[in-house]
């Protein structure tokens, strides 16, 4: 019998984490690594966007977010039966070089700006909100239960590097950042 994606085992609500444990769809370890996946999934859309030549760290950025899904799979109450990837303090290190090197490259801001002006800018400010939204879910799974504490350490750098990426993509293209102009 050939392998079929659809499994039937989550059709009353419930989901297994890895290690076994059946938890309801709707628990914070399931959204939090959900949106780690919406993130992941944007996040190569963003890729999609960009010209080839583009430098970026795209690829790497999305195997860590499936490290993090995987982490945030796991029940912290068992061990699992084979090796999870883990996030390393140099996968942050990575992401503020990455940073700096951008905002080298980079004007000042001189106030904010909004998402536009490029599908690649947008996308990348989306990613942003997305990572944001990543974040807090994870922030509320910990209040609650174990987190490792490089994940939000993570997510937190990564909401900075899409940022910057956001404006980086925009000065290599040649695309005007737009200033918000408050309504006073």
């Amino acid at each position: 019998m050939a392998n079929r994606i659809y499994t039937k085992t989550g059709d009353k609500g419930t989901t297994s984490l890895i290690g076994g444990t059946k938890v309801p769809k709707s628990h914070l370890r399931i959204e939090a690594y959900g949106t780690i996946d919406e993130l992941n999934s944007f996040i190569g859309l963003l890729g999609d966007h960009l010209p080839p030549s583009f430098p970026t760290m795209i690829r790497e950025i999305q195997d860590r977010l499936f490290t993090i899904g995987a982490s945030l799979a796991c029940d912290p109450e068992k061990e699992p039966k084979f090796a999870i990837p883990d996030l390393r303090e140099p996968d942050i290190q990575g992401l503020e070089k990455s940073i700096d090197a951008m905002d080298a490259q980079l004007p000042p801001m001189k106030s904010f700006v909004l998402p536009g002006g490029h599908p690649a800018v947008s996308t990348a400010h989306v990613c942003r909100c997305v990572c944001r939204r990543a974040e807090r879910c994870v922030v509320r799974l910990q209040d609650e239960e174990p987190v490792e504490p490089l994940v939000l350490q993570y997510l937190n750098r990564l909401s900075d590097y899409l940022f910057q990426l956001a404006r980086f993509i925009g000065h290599r293209l040649s695309i005007p950042e737009i200033p918000w102009k408050p309504r006073i």
